[in-house]
């Protein structure tokens, strides 16, 4: 059976499905006819039966004890016969029409000396010429009566032909609906096949490398096969961002490393041209040292994009407003550490929370520590972060007093190596803005960065105003299902850093 089932599946799904409605027909029609013949037939050998039943009551009383007929027994018709058996299945008497042999066969003789019997001499098929239906009855016994069974028999003619007739018909028009159904349903398979083979046809220009190709699905049609081609579809474009995002994330890397991986080859060959001492030497290393510490940054920088733009782990719950204290807090310790002046300007934070959101603590530290590195590298101080939501929404926002950005920069801060010509004498590769761009979009969230009355967003809108004023501001929205009431907040400084204590309500 298995060997059937693999053969099977060899043939074309259009020839399997024809094939196997067709079998299903075969069936339904072979047993509707088989009900129709039986009806016929039954209808027909009733009507038989009747005459037979009805001859051997005219004839039976005319029986002698001998098992001749009496001179004043009725006439038979052209159609009908008669044999008169003794108990030793012996033919007594016959009608003209018939021989001295027995009718029926010894079996049907000896039943029926105990109660009627019906029995068909000659077949419906081969056809032959004398078809009958013989019916044997038991006489009286009285005394030393011969007579023991009357056999009766009429011709199966009209009968016969009757029913070679409706199997003809049904036979030829078995055929002709199957025939019909057959192309039918051929027809029926291939126009429902037709758009996977266009499907088809189509994935194969893809694979070709015409990658902008989709898949043409009827737009007014809700089926199996329109639903196979959107999900199709659907694939098709997630693939096709995910070969742009690593085709974005292998040019930019290539463009931007080849700088400094020229700049490195080219110390190293200018190191090799002449010897040098062990001080220059040293010299030498430290400046490709620094080199390298680029690199690895610059790298770095260009791997959590790429990992922020393929993930989106959202299913973890992260405080926002506290996670923005932490990093708060944790760079006014840095900054009181290092003698660089900027422990008079503390990083301020007003958080009304807790605000929870549905992104993981890493990506939440990712998006303020890029926020914060780029206020402090292209802004001014002070520096405030404030932590709020509103209507199911979280927001950050991390405002500087910096000259900020004119409007055609704001348009293309989150490109990659964006750079303003004031920010090229300064550190970093303009990297953040869109490393923090890709990880609030994976997790279905809005950056929007606002300077002077001029507003650019980036990501999935949230019905959430902007509430600012004109300095440089960049905003962050996160969705959040289970936003707070608005809570107090007590500002307490200690020393350079500035906290804020959260004080929820009693219950």
């Amino acid at each position: 059976m298995s060997g059937i089932s693999a053969r099977a599946t060899r043939f074309p799904l259009r020839v399997r499905l024809v094939a196997g409605f067709s079998a299903t027909m075969l069936l339904v029609l072979a047993a509707a006819g088989s009900f129709v013949y039986w009806r016929v037939a039954f209808a027909l050998d009733r009507q038989v039966n009747e005459d037979l039943t009805e001859l051997s009551h005219r004839l039976k009383p005319f029986v002698t004890p001998g098992g001749q007929l009496a001179a004043d027994a009725p006439a038979l018709a052209g159609t009908e016969a008669y044999q008169v058996l003794d108990r030793a299945r012996q033919v007594l008497a016959h009608s003209r029409s018939l021989t001295a042999d027995s009718l029926i066969t010894p079996a049907a003789a000896n039943k029926a000396l105990r109660s009627p019997v019906r029995q068909d001499i000659g077949p419906l098929l081969p056809i032959n010429n004398r078809p009958l239906r013989a019916y044997a009855v038991p006489l009286p016994r009285a005394g030393d009566q011969r007579a023991a069974v009357l056999v009766v028999a009429v011709r199966r003619d009209h009968r016969d032909e009757a029913l070679l007739e409706l199997l003809v018909q049904l036979s030829v028009a078995g055929i002709g609906a199957l025939l019909v159904t057959a192309v039918v349903g051929e027809r029926l398979a291939r126009l429902a096949l037709r758009p996977v083979e266009r499907y088809r046809i189509q994935a194969v220009g893809i694979i070709a490398g015409d990658t902008g190709v989709r898949l043409d699905v009827p737009p007014n049609r809700d089926d199996e096969v329109t639903r196979l081609g959107h999900t199709l579809n659907a694939t098709l474009d997630g693939l096709q961002n995910a070969l742009e995002t690593e085709r974005r994330f292998v040019n930019d890397a290539s463009h931007e490393l080849r700088t400094p991986l020229t700049l490195l080859k080219t110390r190293v060959q200018l190191a090799l041209r002449r010897p040098r001492t062990a001080t220059e030497h040293e010299a030498v290393l430290v400046e490709i040292e620094t080199d390298l510490v680029r690199l690895t940054r610059l790298a770095d920088q260009l791997l959590r994009i790429g990992a922020a733009e393929a993930t989106n782990q959202n299913a973890e719950r992260t405080d926002l407003a506290d996670a923005a204290e932490q990093e708060a807090s944790r760079r006014n310790a840095l900054a009181t550490g290092d003698g660089n002046g900027h422990a008079n300007h503390p990083i301020a934070v007003h958080a009304f929370g807790p605000v929870y959101v549905n992104t993981g603590l890493t990506q939440v530290n990712q998006i303020l520590g890029n926020l914060l590195d780029n206020a402090a590298l292209h802004g001014q101080p002070p520096i405030t972060i404030t932590v709020n939501h509103t209507a199911g929404i979280a927001r950050l926002l991390v405002v500087d007093a910096g000259d900020g950005m004119d409007a055609e920069m704001l348009a293309n801060a989150t490109r990659r190596f964006s750079r303003s010509d004031r920010a090229r004498s300064r550190a970093g590769f303009g990297l953040g803005l869109s490393l923090v761009e890709a990880t609030v979009n994976a997790a279905d969230g809005e950056l929007r960065l606002c300077h002077a009355g001029t507003h650019q967003t980036f990501g999935h809108p949230q019905p959430s105003p902007c509430d600012h004023g004109q300095a440089m501001t960049a905003t962050v929205l996160l969705p959040t299902r289970q936003p707070s009431g608005p809570l107090s907040v007590a500002t307490v400084e200690t020393g350079p850093a500035v906290f804020h204590a959260r004080h929820r309500p009693s219950p």
